[in-house]
């Protein structure tokens, strides 16, 4: 069976279709014209912003034309991962998709139902004649993944709905009414380097398999980060083996729990065969502790022939403790909202080579003075290390107003549809909704849509079964608002 007939079929074409355009975080040049000749191919009303923000107005449905108009609001870019073996150019190529049972997945990356079904969905309503609305002003952000900048640049008074639906939630039983704000955290200093004697061996050492995902949505779950996976290792090898590390580069995107790190080592030649079963023997250790979250994490090792200068003893173990120091995961959890995390960090990127050092964080907080604790506690054992660090990329928390009428009204519909409770709920991820919110103070906000399982990672899936469901509580609202 083709994705593009699964129902409902306007929105899996459009899926298909916009997944055939390149849209990786700060490149959607391409998909913010396809947006625009989507529009302009229906006569519809339709601008772009400096920032490269879209937005498209669609006239209501006869005898809805007095009413207000409502928001409808996703973003177009896309988080780029790939498993390591898979060749795949973001920058050029279209997502591969295949169908799996219920679920729609990609071939090796990541699918980029977060957030493209919300944009298929609302390029879908857009086009579509037969169904019950009032005026629409349909937004499409940019660069949500790496900073935000298209809903930071959206200026106010754009757009008159008093009620936006964000298409961005990943649980279909779900009614999201509030977020984490974040901010980047990033560190890097230069490090002196020096030689080892012929008598050394150089050894790649790999961490692969671990599970990844989101790194608000997932942080919860205990999956393993590769950055710290990988400090543990080098920092009790470098006791055990006097370790002399050229090179470590582990993870890669900020909002991406860390699924693979390298290093390159030197170590006496005479110990190598110890060292490759020390490597074997901590594989299992980590195989057994992680063996629920992580079931593929293997740690493996392989003689290199490259030798390259190592880091300097004393900045090598300056580097080692401060990683191991450095917080990942939760820091706190809600004490309002039960099973909410409060504030984390995801130490998302470490890069180590050539004399620099690189390190990067995306802390969470729905607590802004919290957030900024925790960024402060990553701050200090990195500047004593001596790097610089910098504070960039803020965004704000969204504020629950449970007492909105589009709150209100959404669980009721939920109820009469489905003859279950929706889950109002805030999420620890970070929605566009508290910077929207900055410039459009009066705007009542709420998020839903399908189940997307993996999202971040290349195991990203998206159930069909779900965004007809999606489908069927978004069009109810359209007519019901």
């Amino acid at each position: 069976m083709s994705i593009v007939t699964l129902a409902p079929e306007p929105l899996w074409q459009n899926f298909s279709d916009l997944n055939a355009v390149p849209r990786p975080s700060k490149k959607e040049e391409r998909v913010i014209r396809f947006i625009q000749e989507f529009a302009q191919k229906l006569g519809l009303e339709h601008s772009t912003d400096a920032t490269g923000n879209v937005l498209v107005k669609k006239p209501a449905s006869p005898g809805r034309e007095k009413q207000s108009p409502v928001a409808l609001q996703s973003h177009l870019d896309m988080v780029c991962q790939k498993n390591t073996g898979t060749d795949f150019d973001f920058d050029r190529q279209g997502i591969r998709m295949r169908l799996e049972g219920d679920w729609v997945l990609a071939e090796g990356t990541t699918l980029g139902a977060d957030n493209g079904i919300g944009v298929a969905a609302i390029m879908a309503i857009l086009a579509a004649k037969d169904l019950v609305h009032p005026p629409l002003e349909a937004l499409f952000t940019i660069d949500e993944e790496t900073g935000m900048t298209g809903a930071r640049g959206l200026a106010g008074g754009l757009m008159q709905a008093k009620v936006m639906l964000n298409l961005d939630t990943e649980d279909d039983c779900e009614l999201t009414i509030g977020c984490a704000g974040g901010l980047d955290v990033q560190a890097s200093c230069s490090y002196e380097e020096a030689e080892v004697s012929e008598e050394h061996d150089f050894v790649e050492v790999s961490l692969k398999g671990l599970t990844g995902g989101h790194s608000g949505m997932d942080i919860h779950k205990g999956r393993a980060n590769a950055n710290k996976l990988m400090n543990r290792f080098l920092y009790a090898a470098t006791l055990k083996f006097g370790l002399r590390i050229a090179s470590i580069d582990g993870g890669g995107l900020r909002n991406a729990i860390p699924r693979e790190s390298t290093a390159v080592v030197a170590l006496a030649r005479k110990r190598l065969p110890e060292f490759q079963a020390y490597v074997a023997e901590e594989s299992e250790h980590y195989a057994r502790e992680y063996h629920v979250t992580d079931p593929e994490c293997k740690l493996s090792c392989a003689v290199t022939p490259v030798r390259p200068k190592v880091m300097d003893r004393e900045f090598q173990t300056k580097l080692l403790c401060t990683v191991y120091t450095v917080n990942n995961g939760i820091y706190r959890m809600s004490p309002d909202v039960p099973g909410l995390v409060q504030t984390s960090n995801n130490l998302a990127r470490l890069c180590v080579r050539d004399g620099q050092f690189s390190l990067a964080c995306l802390t969470r907080g729905s607590v802004d003075s919290e957030k900024m604790d925790l960024a402060t506690a990553l701050r200090c054992p990195l500047e004593m290390m001596g790097a610089e660090v910098t504070f960039a990329g803020g965004y704000p928390g969204w504020t629950p107003r449970p007492e909105a009428g589009i709150v209100r009204l959404m669980s009721d519909i939920y109820r009469e549809l489905f003859g279950t409770e929706p889950k109002v709920t805030a999420c620890h991820a970070g929605l566009e909704c508290g910077i929207l919110g900055a410039n459009y103070p009066d705007m009542e906000m709420i998020s839903f849509g399908p189940n997307i399982h993996g999202a971040h990672s290349p195991d990203e899936k998206v159930q069909v079964s779900s965004v007809q469901k999606f489908w069927k509580l978004l069009t109810t609202t359209l007519a019901r608002l």
